[in-house]
């Protein structure tokens, strides 16, 4: 095999080699799914280096809890995304997180802000920011603060303005509207 070249399996064959713990499927999860990812976590962190950090901690969590994923519940990249999500909102709760943000000198500052320029992501580019942008306005606002900007049901309801199961309705609502592209 080439060392460039880029490893892609058909979603079944990497279930199937996850839960086998064979070698190509880390390789090829990196292959085909690191970028997005890595911008997913990266836009809830806003942290470079600790979202490297974390798509690591997410490759090691997905082929630890492979024998745990169920494909009829749904698709391997849904169950993927919702790992390094947690993962990446259980950072940004976390003390030394806080900490961390508070105590940074300016200089730290500086580079970030260059360092930010620099990220290639984009979930316009995948397509999803637009299919959410295009749902009704009170399905949208809720889905780009809990999936988009890192919120908690609880935080997009007090944000909002709203009750609590209302936004969790409404976030149901708009994930039943968004499968309606995918099946």
């Amino acid at each position: 095999m080439a060392p460039n070249k880029k490893i892609s399996l058909t979603e079944e064959d990497l279930v199937r080699a996850l839960k086998g713990q064979e070698t190509i499927a880390i390789q090829a999860l990196y292959d085909m799914y690191s970028a997005a990812l890595l911008g997913v976590i990266f836009r809830i962190v806003q942290h470079s280096e600790i979202a490297e950090d974390l798509l690591q901690d997410t490759f090691i969590k997905i082929w630890h809890s492979a024998a745990g994923y169920d494909s009829s519940k749904g698709r391997l990249f849904t169950w993927m995304i919702n790992i390094a999500r947690n993962l990446a909102i259980d950072k940004i709760r976390s003390k030394d997180f806080k900490n961390a943000s508070k105590n940074q000198d300016l200089e730290n500052n500086v580079d970030f802000i260059d360092l930010q320029r620099k990220v290639t992501f984009n979930a316009d580019t995948l397509g999803i920011k637009d299919m959410v942008t295009a749902l009704k306005p009170e399905f949208n606002s809720v889905l780009d603060m809990v999936y988009f900007k890192g919120y908690t049901h609880v935080e997009a309801a007090e944000e909002l303005n709203l009750p609590l199961g209302t936004v969790k309705t409404r976030i149901r609502m708009a994930i039943m509207e968004l499968r309606k592209h995918f099946n």
